[in-house]
């Protein structure tokens, strides 16, 4: 099963989507197949971190086969430490966002169904891939289900405004990955491989064209992090959050793009990112505080959440760039927990636009005795994103803060520790506008009375992310053991190429850049 359970997990929702195209469009056929397709893909990929042996270095379940000889690539997969439970996570989203739309899509959901299991493929496709040439097909592919659901499925379809936030994702991922592809090309030229470790070995060699590859670096760089996305490429975020279905939103930021800057730009490239770091933890650590102060002043809830979620991406941003064992390992951890804490967000958000038809927070007001379950569980989601002790978002957080603190700068981490407080005062407020307020006139009144409460399904979906957010809180070291082996190999890599962790004030940031002193 080890030698070919990355193909199985590939396969599995592949063969859901042909069942569904195949079988007929009637009720919620799409949907029951959907459900037990991504569930059986769930059950496969939690054969991965039960098999993986945490103190061996390298790759594990590789598969490599020929697939094409000129230009020469390969089916090239594996997993580590950094990937292992990203994989594991697409898996458990899966069946989540399925449940997110249960009710959401009524027509055309054989479209939607395939379309999202399609996604799945995609998604673990990115964090497996060991041929740069194969990634960049799984890549690409993850941009076109985002983009069509988005414009067919979205939440205002009658004005226009889901077809444009579909239209300007599209635009920003698909513009930013050209420069990748042109990048890929040229190292091929240079070494006729697309292989990850011979690409490593061949940067690492020092006999490639230093300045031709240094724009090379830069190319991977933009494509990732427009899809994070990094403060300043953040422009499509608000838009698709405010539009896409729910089960799109929860899945369209974050993993693909940190997992990428880790392997395909830290880890290949590290002297060269070690260049570009100032500025991206100058990037980061502002981001934090933007997220935060934005997410403040915002009346509609799924802005909210875009601008939490850019505060608490910035997080990871900030741990990578540091280059700290403590916070490059806070920051795998926090990508995982962000999927988790923002699945369950996403979800009880949809509820509540789904029933009342408003994202407008002032709308609401008192929900918290009509819907017990739903204030219950959005009120531990929340004090999960702000970082409560015993919650997965604190520990997180606290890894990234105290690599900062201790190996980069003492500034930075203080705006990243206000971002924290400020995060505090966002999501208690949301809490208290939409659960603990009273409704002050006739609108809000009419929407706390059409709201309603998760429904059997939904509780239990949301309840077991629940337990999984306390789980890690009381138990991180359970998640963090198999990334260390993986982080031990990304910092010798750095190490070995100079790539220290980056000393520096917030003052120094260009300096530092530059090869000034840090």
């Amino acid at each position: 099963m080890d030698g070919m359970i990355l193909s199985l997990i590939l396969v599995v929702p592949l063969a859901g989507m042909v069942a569904i195209l195949l079988l007929p469009d009637r009720g919620k056929l799409p949907a029951w197949i959907a459900l037990l397709d991504s569930l059986l893909t769930f059950v496969c990929t939690l054969h991965l971190p039960a098999h993986f042996h945490n103190q061996q270095a390298g790759f594990q379940f590789e598969e490599n086969l020929p697939w094409l000889s000129r230009p020469a690539i390969h089916f090239h997969v594996g997993v580590d430490g950094l990937s292992l439970w990203l994989v594991v996570l697409v898996g458990l989203l899966a069946p989540v966002g399925v449940v997110a739309s249960w009710r959401a899509v009524q027509k055309n959901s054989k479209v939607f169904y395939a379309m999202y299991l399609l996604q799945q493929t995609a998604m673990v496709g990115v964090f497996v891939s060991l041929d740069l040439m194969l990634y960049y097909g799984f890549w690409e592919l993850s941009l076109i289900p985002i983009a069509v659901l988005t414009a067919m499925f979205g939440r205002n379809l009658g004005d226009g405004a889901a077809g444009k936030a579909a239209l300007r994702f599209f635009l920003y991922t698909f513009l930013a990955s050209a420069p990748l592809l042109v990048a890929l090309l040229w190292l091929y030229a240079h070494t006729g491989s697309f292989d990850y470790a011979t690409l490593q070995a061949a940067v690492a060699s020092g006999t490639l064209p230093g300045w031709q590859l240094g724009w090379v670096s830069v190319a991977f760089l933009i494509a990732f992090a427009v899809k994070v996305p990094v403060l300043g490429l953040h422009g499509w975020l608000p838009d698709l959050f405010s539009e896409a279905p729910v089960a799109i939103a929860m899945i369209a930021a974050g993993k693909l793009g940190l997992y990428s800057l880790i392997r395909f730009h830290v880890e290949l490239f590290p002297a060269l990112a070690h260049r570009a770091a100032p500025w991206m933890i100058a990037l980061a650590a502002i981001g934090i505080l933007y997220g935060a102060m934005l997410a403040l002043v915002q009346k509609e809830f799924w802005k909210l959440l875009a601008y939490a979620t850019i505060g608490s991406l910035s997080f990871c941003t900030l741990g990578i760039y540091g280059f700290t064992a403590a916070g490059m390992s806070g920051a795998v951890l926090q990508t995982v927990n962000e999927g988790v804490i923002g699945a369950a967000l996403f979800l009880m958000f949809g509820v509540l636009y789904e029933s009342a038809r408003t994202s407008r927070m002032a709308d609401f007001g008192g929900l918290a005795r009509q819907t017990p379950r739903l204030a219950t569980l959005f009120t531990i989601a929340g004090l999960a994103l702000i970082g409560l002790p015993l919650l997965n978002g604190f520990v997180g957080e606290f890894l990234v803060l105290s690599g900062t603190f201790v190996g980069v700068s003492r500034s930075w981490a203080a705006i990243a520790a206000l971002g924290v407080i400020l995060s505090a005062a966002y999501m208690l407020g949301a809490i208290q506008k939409i659960f603990l307020a009273d409704g002050g006139d006739q609108q809000n009144g009419q929407a706390g009375r059409v709201a309603r409460d998760l429904t059997g399904m939904e509780t239990v979906t949301v309840a077991v992310l629940a337990v999984l957010m306390l789980a890690i809180g009381v138990q991180p070291t359970v998640w963090t053991e198999a990334m260390e082996s993986a982080l031990q190999t990304v910092t010798h890599s750095m190490h070995a190429q100079g790539a220290t962790p980056v000393r520096m004030e917030s003052g120094t940031v260009i300096a530092s850049s530059m090869g000034g002193r840090q």
